[in-house]
């Protein structure tokens, strides 16, 4: 069963007092912090864990007083709380991160707080790390980039066709959800439409040798140069200049571009005429043909499908008023028609088309058969990511031989059939075999053409390679696991992660929706957005190339700038458009927090906000996500409003002495004002008006920092392990393609234990999340199963 987002009567006042979180987001950082008890007797919730909370908890959360009600009293016993475990994950939580109690009450000592939480990880939400628990995923709808990805690699086709459909939802703040993405009406009729619309592209069924005429008539024209009609049925060029038409190529091929035209000569050379396309010359002519006698120019020329311009250009004029004949004194073209003949011969092959048909199509109806099954064979092998049966290959050869017997031509028959194929659950979907699908203690390796999909959606966005499935057919795909991952690594398609997993986690997709203020900031502009986005994008893609640690992402002493963006950020010496890698010492900048993309993304249009910056690093750095806040609270008042409020950090200060308020911003403004130094569009600056900065804070779990830079360190060296549990539990959601469960934690430590020995490489992680047990295998389904919600 699972719980949507904690909505019931009881949740909504925790919510509202900062108690629950939203999301199993947090329970992806302190829940799966290592905490290591020592060995002792085990604890029972009588005799250990009810005195502690007696002592620490029933102050505020009794049977007299139930703050957020919630009474934490009313739990007996183990099997009252295994019927309520929600609250108890909450719980577990607020106790880790110190959350609870509050500053002002008394707090256990650390080996109370571990007993406490090893308690509910180990009985609560009790894991056999031996014998882990993998989850399943639901079947999964291909997303519109991995859609497009798909298309592209299955036929080489260069358009993307389902930019046109409606937007992927989210959930677990990624767009690859399987539980999300749901398929509408009008999804539907989108594929219909764009399956239809690839193989148009994609495939020549026009084999025509006699292509159509077209004749565009000179007086019907309009000269670039100065002219006039010429005996009612031509045009005279009296000047240098073209006549021009705009012709809409029906597809690649071979065409005749044809000139009727005669010269009025004078001077030493013939009238002299270019033919064009699209102002490339095709053929350069000397028009000789006379008045009485004019002559035909033409050129072969091969060309795409497409709107072109093609055009007859006069380059030669010539004047002398000072000759004796007068017929000779002026040289003027003279043009009677343009005519365009198309497509003849045999026309121009896309790749995608010999993609398709890898040769000449057999003459016997036999040997037609046979090739049209090949064909489907290997495409829809592709298309669905796994072998295909007789029976399937059947259907579609019978459906192109439909089209055949209609009088289409074998092309167009086999046309139709992949349109069945790009229509298919079978591509649109990622299923997953499995034997006992309905027995939830049934654990099982995925078979390998799943896994070759599961690595591929991962790392590429798309449909898995050749290699890929033939590793898979043959049983080898797990034993060469490594070696292909890396390889995948290595592929020019891997920058689809950073693309869709840096984009969504670090959230730079949503960068093109911030919009500054121009008064503000004037010297932002859309070169600017482009340059901050494109610097986290080369900074996210280097850790790939470069496999480097994973701190660099907070740490990094280098960044990548163009000429704006150094400008933006006063780095002397960087010249032109281009990006290039430069060092970032003796600046104050210092890994992705100080990136100006995620500094604006993280502001307002006229100002900072250290509430989003601090609710940014929480959720995306650190895996703790503050709840949503109550309802009803005011906006923060300007500055203007308030007469003896003079900093924004004051005006926070007043803002959050609502109680109801307090408990979440202790948690964020602190980590915001560590970033007040830069601005709404991450430019440094030392005051806010006429205030100096005070950037100094302290975190809920009691570091101290002055700046950003120790901020920084802090996260680097105390917040290690939330950081770490964060960052591959972001990256396991991502590649599953769904919200991670209690007992994904067995996989998370195991993953964060090959890490630490593989000195916290960015490809290792991601190594070690296709090597998990979340990843290489799935149980059946359990109705009974919770699994938290984190939309």
């Amino acid at each position: 069963m699972r719980l949507r987002n904690f909505t019931t009567p009881t949740a909504l006042p925790l919510l509202a007092a900062g108690f629950f979180l939203a999301a199993f987001g947090s329970i992806s950082g302190n829940t799966f912090a290592k905490l290591k008890p020592e060995t002792a007797t085990p604890k029972t919730f009588e005799r250990d864990v009810k005195p502690l909370l007696e002592k620490y908890c029933y102050g505020c959360h009794g049977e007299t007083k139930k703050k957020a009600d919630l009474s934490l009293a009313v739990y007996e016993n183990l099997s009252s709380i295994l019927k309520d475990k929600p609250v108890w994950e909450k719980v577990l939580h607020n106790v880790q991160t110190r959350e609870m109690p509050p500053e002002n009450k008394p707090q256990p000592s650390d080996a109370e707080r571990l007993l406490l939480a090893k308690w509910i990880e180990t009985e609560v939400f009790h894991c056999d790390c031996g014998n882990p628990d993998p989850g399943r995923v639901t079947l999964h709808r291909l997303n519109r980039t991995e859609y497009n990805n798909s298309i592209r690699d299955l036929l080489g086709v260069k358009f993307r066709p389902a930019d046109d459909f409606p937007s992927d939802d989210t959930g677990y703040g990624f767009d690859n959800i399987g539980d999300v993405l749901s398929l509408s009406p009008i999804l539907l009729e989108k594929y219909m439409a764009a399956a239809e619309k690839i193989l148009h592209k994609a495939i020549v069924t026009d084999f025509s040798t006699n292509g159509i005429t077209n004749r565009f008539e000179a007086e019907q024209i309009r000269s670039t140069a100065p002219g006039n009609i010429y005996k009612s049925t031509a045009f005279r060029l009296a000047r240098e200049g073209e006549l021009a038409v705009t012709y809409d190529f029906p597809r690649n091929g071979e065409y005749i571009f044809r000139v009727r035209a005669f010269g009025k000569q004078a001077g030493p050379e013939p009238a002299r005429m270019e033919l064009r396309l699209d102002g490339a010359i095709l053929k350069t002519v000397d028009v000789v043909a006379v008045e009485n006698s004019p002559s035909i120019y033409e050129i072969h020329f091969k060309t795409s499908g497409g709107e072109k311009k093609l055009s007859a250009a006069f380059i030669n004029n010539f004047v002398d008023a000072k000759e004796s004949n007068p017929s000779r004194r002026d040289r003027d073209l003279v043009i009677d028609y343009l005519e365009i003949n198309g497509s003849i011969g045999v026309p121009v092959l896309p790749e995608s088309h010999k993609r398709i048909f890898p040769r000449a199509v057999p003459s016997s109806t036999s040997e037609r058969k046979l090739y049209a099954r090949e064909i489907l064979q290997k495409f829809t092998r592709l298309a669905y990511r796994r072998l295909v049966t007789p029976e399937e290959v059947d259907r579609l050869g019978q459906l192109a031989q439909v089209a055949q017997d209609e009088g289409e031509n074998f092309e167009s028959g086999i046309k139709l059939a992949l349109q069945a194929v790009l229509v298919s659950p079978h591509f649109l979907f990622r299923g997953e075999f499995q034997t006992n699908p309905d027995n939830s203690k049934s654990i099982q390796p995925i078979d390998e053409f799943a896994l070759a999909s599961r690595l591929s959606f991962f790392l590429w966005s798309s449909t898995p390679d050749e290699k890929l499935l033939r590793l898979a057919e043959h049983g080898q795909l797990r034993k060469q696991l490594e070696s292909q991952v890396r390889r995948m690594m290595r592929d020019e398609k891997a920058f689809a992660l950073v693309e869709n997993f840096a984009g969504q986690w670090l959230q730079i997709r949503n960068l093109n929706l911030v919009m500054p203020d121009a008064e503000n900031f004037p010297t932002f502009d859309e070169a600017l957005r482009v340059a901050m986005r494109k610097e986290t994008e080369l900074f996210m893609e280097s850790l790939l190339k470069e496999n480097r640690s994973v701190f660099d992402l907070l740490s990094a002493n280098y960044t990548f700038v163009n000429e704006r963006l150094a400008r933006h950020y006063g780095i002397p010496g960087v010249s032109g458009e281009n990006f290039r890698r430069v060092s970032l010492k003796g600046t104050s900048r210092s890994g992705i927090l100080t990136h100006a993309s995620i500094l604006t993304l993280t502001s307002n249009p006229t100002r900072t906000s250290p509430v989003k910056r601090g609710k940014w690093v929480l959720e995306n750095i650190l895996g703790t996500p503050p709840p949503p806040p109550p309802p009803n609270v005011p906006d923060l008042q300007e500055k203007k409003d308030l007469a003896h409020a003079q900093t924004l950090r004051e005006r926070m200060e007043r803002h959050r002495s609502d109680p109801a308020c307090a408990s979440c911003h202790a948690r964020m403004d602190p980590i915001g004002f560590a970033f007040e130094n830069f601005d709404a569009v991450g430019s440094w600056r030392n005051k806010d008006g006429n205030a100096t900065i005070d950037s100094s804070g302290q975190l809920v779990s009691g570091e101290t920092f002055q700046d950003a830079a120790t901020l920084r360190q802090i996260l680097v060296s105390k917040k290690k392990e939330e950081f770490l549990n964060c960052l591959s539990g972001k990256l396991l959601t991502y590649a599953l393609g769904r919200g991670l469960e209690m007992y994904d934690r067995c996989a998370l430590e195991e993953m964060g234990k090959h890490l630490a020995k593989n000195g916290y490489k960015f490809n290792e992680l991601i190594l070690e999340v296709g090597k998990s047990v979340p990843f290489q295998k799935r149980r059946g389904d359990d109705q009974e199963t919770s699994v938290v919600s984190g939309n």
